[in-house]
């Protein structure tokens, strides 16, 4: 059968698996589907609710396995989509943070009621972004979240935000003009995870045993070969490839198991996306947790 595995440049591991051709010679006959060649379907503003999730595609026929931030599994979870988790990475809490500018007033995350964030809306930095807000007695609705993009570290350099969740590689190009308002270490643990549908992961445990040990491979291989991988990433997007190895550098590779620790910080933050109405319905994350994935990923 063809398996389609959908893929782009935030998930690192599947980025660099893509590229190498590992996954081919247990699966020859994979697909290979760049999440941004797919139809994004109406993006709502981030007081409206979340844009439509990667999640949503492994439903429509997309792809049948993917790699992504924290937010998007929920996200399809709160649409009613059967997920099931695979596997997560280390924390990537040195991945970014929340910052403001260095002349900024801000000092606090309360001081930032009322006030503009930009952020990747529907990205791990909502989660961020809501988890800080909690912690300091915000809801989702004290601010005003900007879904800026590619566009947000600009915004923030000239005014028109006052905060932002930023991640490398773009915050190294303007880390000396921000102050650090939150620490993502000790708020959250940000790590990539890969998951499924459950019909997928019932019915064809052979390829997605195959998919992880692939996984595993080429991650180890990167820990070998940073500065190769971050060829692989500024080829595509024209970065600076010294950027990029700083980026991979910093971040965990490697595949784990899903432990009882982040199915209770998944369920934060379903929680609180419900409660700030980004979600319609409540979800119960452990519901997508199977123990024979888990044991495969242990192995």
């Amino acid at each position: 059968m063809t398996v389609r595995v959908g893929y782009f440049p935030h998930n690192n591991s599947l980025w660099v698996l893509r590229h190498r051709g590992i996954l081919e010679k247990s699966l020859p006959s994979v697909e290979w589907v760049d999440f941004r060649s797919l139809p994004a379907g109406e993006r709502p503003s981030p007081q409206e609710g979340l844009p439509t999730a990667h999640g949503d595609h492994l439903f429509d026929g997309g792809y049948d396995f993917i790699g992504t931030g924290s937010t998007p599994p929920v996200t399809a979870q709160g649409q009613g989509h059967d997920v099931v988790y695979v596997a997560v990475s280390g924390s990537r809490h040195e991945n970014g943070r929340l910052v403001v500018r260095a002349d900024s007033p801000v000092r606090s995350v309360a001081d930032l009621k009322g006030r503009r964030v930009a952020l990747g809306h529907g990205s791990w930095q909502t989660t961020l972004l809501l988890f800080a807000l909690d912690d300091a007695g915000l809801s989702w609705k004290d601010i005003e979240p900007v879904d800026a993009g590619v566009n947000a570290a600009q915004l923030l350099i000239d005014g028109e935000v006052d905060a932002w969740v930023g991640s490398y590689p773009s915050l190294g190009g303007i880390e000396e003009q921000t102050r650090t308002l939150v620490e993502t270490d000790g708020l959250f643990s940000h790590r990539s995870l890969w998951f499924t549908r459950r019909d997928f992961a019932e019915k064809h445990f052979e390829e997605l045993s195959a998919i992880v040990a692939a996984l595993k491979e080429s991650d180890s291989w990167i820990t070998g070969n940073y500065r190769e991988a971050a060829e692989l990433f500024a080829a595509d997007d024209g970065g600076d490839v010294e950027r990029w190895e700083h980026a991979l550098r910093h971040r965990p590779f490697g595949l784990e198991p899903v432990t009882d620790e982040f199915v209770a910080e998944q369920q934060r933050a379903a929680d609180l996306f419900h409660a700030a109405g980004l979600i319609d319905r409540k979800v119960v994350v452990a519901d997508a947790v199977l123990p024979e994935i888990n044991e495969l990923v242990s192995r």
